[in-house]
């Protein structure tokens, strides 16, 4: 079974008619599109961005009805296999991102996918490591919800080990579920930091199943060795007694500390870290400063 990326949606609405219907423990095909939905291409500039329509961003393929599907289930979600196009995009959006007040200005990277390497400067390619970043089912209150935050039904989640191997639970909330998913990204690090990973357009492969009665309170998953990146990293941290603050001061010291190293324009490091740096929570026990890290493989400086 096929599903192709003519058949989007743009909010999260439990009226939107499903366009097909699965039983439990079918498989299925998705195409997704990248997530400006068409308004970027191979082509686009800088100027490109700044004109972006939110309304047609993070488009996502479905809804796809499971039968039997009912409200305090688990729908069960396997990612079979990823496959992504031979470019995409990663860019700076104004207003948008971890470090929005320090990257005001629009900038766009096309990168070009080949193989097992997305290059977003010359030298400078970074392993291929797809993922799905929004998976979701529909949500239970009625009408429209954006499909830019995530829930407890999933969606927006940019969860980096949403790829090959991995086993999703989403709770159900409406009949049916209405599983919908887009926003595949050929790279991405965790925290996303400048709101774009390598963005592009892809078609996952899946097997969908239900528990009955076994709803979690919140998306669960069993993650895959391939999604984890092992080389020696450069670390940096961020410290204090607020989360956000310290995930942006650790952000900004690895963005510093890249460009510092590499002679690189600030703004590509700052791409850099968002498709292949992981911010991680190193320490929220020795009350009253809590510790964000920010990593890079250091591999990844070597071509510069």
């Amino acid at each position: 079974m096929h599903l192709q990326a003519t058949s989007v949606h743009h909010v999260w609405d439990r009226s939107i008619a499903p366009v097909l219907t699965l039983a439990p423990g079918d498989t299925i095909t998705v195409q997704t599109l990248e997530s400006s939905g068409g308004q970027l291409t191979r082509d686009s500039t800088a100027v490109d961005v700044s004109a972006l329509d939110f309304g047609r961003v993070n488009p996502v393929t479905g809804p796809i009805r499971v039968e039997g599907a009912q409200p305090g289930d688990a729908l069960v979600i396997d990612i079979l296999e990823t496959s992504v196009a031979d470019w995409g995009w990663t860019a700076c959006i104004p207003g948008f991102g971890l470090l929005a007040d320090d990257f005001p200005d629009a900038h766009l990277r096309i990168v070009s996918i080949d193989g097992d390497r997305a290059e977003l400067l010359p030298g400078l390619a970074v392993p291929v490591l797809p993922m799905v970043g929004t998976i979701g089912v529909a949500v239970p209150e009625p009408g429209e919800h954006s499909l830019v935050p995530p829930r407890r039904w999933g969606g927006n989640m940019d969860i980096r080990q949403v790829g090959p191997g991995a086993r999703l639970r989403l709770p159900v909330g409406v009949e049916g579920a209405l599983l919908s998913l887009g926003d595949v990204h050929a790279a991405m690090g965790d925290g996303e930091v400048c709101g774009t990973g390598v963005e592009t357009s892809a078609t996952v492969a899946l097997r969908v199943d239900l528990e009955r009665g076994a709803a979690p309170r919140t998306p669960v998953l069993e993650t895959a060795p391939a999604t984890r990146r092992t080389g020696a990293a450069l670390a940096t941290t961020g410290i204090g007694p607020d989360l956000m603050a310290a995930a942006k001061e650790a952000t900004r010291a690895l963005v510093d500390e890249v460009a510092r190293r590499t002679g690189v324009d600030p703004v590509d490091a700052y791409l850099l870290v968002s498709i292949a740096g992981d911010l991680a929570i190193s320490e929220v026990v020795d009350v009253p400063n809590w510790v964000v890290s920010a990593h890079l493989d250091r591999a990844l400086l070597a071509g510069l």
